[in-house]
């Protein structure tokens, strides 16, 4: 896999042993361990308020709980995949949103979790929900026109808990932007607008799903410009990474009258394989695929049986949901 820089690893591996720490995931240690027993009170990591995570968590926690009988789900608001992955695997949470190619690094030891001797073993996909695309944000009085502009500038490039940095550093390197050549701002989502319209950063560097409402919110207040890439880049950065090249249509948004090239990634539920039972993991599953016209965001669209397993990689299967997979005649490849 292609590496984001250097400094990038370090501080999301920083982030990362913040939150394992105390369940045996140092650098002397990776497999997964956290409490060992089953619960039906379940805690669901998502995202921060202003991204898509939370708001799609909090309603689908109000399904499964409806769903279930006697499931217990509550969403809480975190730093993204590398956090919420860190928290599978010290017990505190036992649903997770997670980019798929943060699951695979924290499976692998890779990337972001290079630092660990081995992987997090204790997390179970439950299944692909929509694409997140990569959105390059800025104002339109910016100046900045395309992506080599943004040499210079001041970049929010993402939560330190968040896989949303690593993409970021895989974009700089793809046009030759080194590390001292801009200045980072580590922020979340709502920090980093509310940065762009006082004036403290140029552009921000998001992870997001399309259409992102937040975005259009932002754009209520602001004048937004989205900056694409150079189909070439684009294509490079996919080529050797879980990215994909892709499009945001025109008309996403009120602002984006033309296509946006872009690289984009698959978000995904995953479960804890030791506090989630194999009952509660085939319930979730079901109702994440059955129920996908009763939530309210536009992402819901993309919520498709016969696209769940993209991007899974080498993540193992919650029984539970190879269990509604194999019902459901879906090839798990296992």
């Amino acid at each position: 896999m292609h590496l984001p820089t250097t400094r990038l690893i370090a501080a999301a591996a920083a982030a990362l042993a913040l939150v394992l720490t105390g369940c045996g995931q140092g650098s002397d240690s990776g497999s997964g361990s956290g409490e060992n027993e089953i619960t039906r009170d379940l805690t669901f990591a998502t995202g921060g308020t202003a991204g898509v995570y939370y708001p799609l968590g909090s309603e689908f926690s109000r399904l499964f709980a409806e769903d279930v009988d006697g499931l217990s789900v509550v969403a809480v608001e975190t730093d993204g995949s590398v956090d919420n992955l860190g928290r599978i695997a010290k017990g505190e949470a036992q649903l997770a949103f997670s980019q798929t190619n943060t699951a695979n690094d924290a499976r692998d030891a890779t990337a972001e979790f290079s630092d660990l001797d081995k992987g997090i073993d204790n997390i179970g996909f439950i299944g692909q929900i929509y694409p997140e695309a990569v959105h390059v944000i800025t104002l339109a009085d910016s100046g900045i026109e395309k992506f080599e502009d943004l040499k210079g500038k001041r970049i929010a490039i993402g939560a330190p808990g968040s896989a949303n940095k690593a993409v970021a550093g895989l974009l700089f390197e793809a046009y030759g932007i080194g590390e001292g050549d801009y200045t980072p701002f580590e922020e979340s989502f709502a920090d980093a607008r509310s940065k762009l319209q006082d004036g403290h950063v140029d552009a921000s560097i998001e992870i997001i799903g399309v259409p992102a409402a937040s975005l259009s919110e932002l754009d209520a207040s602001a004048d937004v410009r989205l900056i694409p890439l150079d189909e070439d880049k684009a294509k490079e950065i996919s080529a050797d990474n879980h990215y994909e090249a892709y499009t945001i249509p025109g008309g996403s948004y009120g602002f984006a009258d033309d296509d946006i090239t872009t690289v984009a990634v698959f978000a995904s539920i995953v479960a804890s394989l030791n506090q989630v039972s194999e009952d509660d993991a085939y319930g979730i599953t079901k109702t994440i695929y059955e129920r996908a016209e009763d939530i309210s965001l536009a992402q819901k669209r993309f919520i498709k049986l016969e696209d769940a397993l993209f991007g899974r990689g080498d993540v193992p299967l919650h029984p539970g949901a190879k269990r509604y997979y194999e019902e459901q005649g879906v090839d798990t490849g296992e």
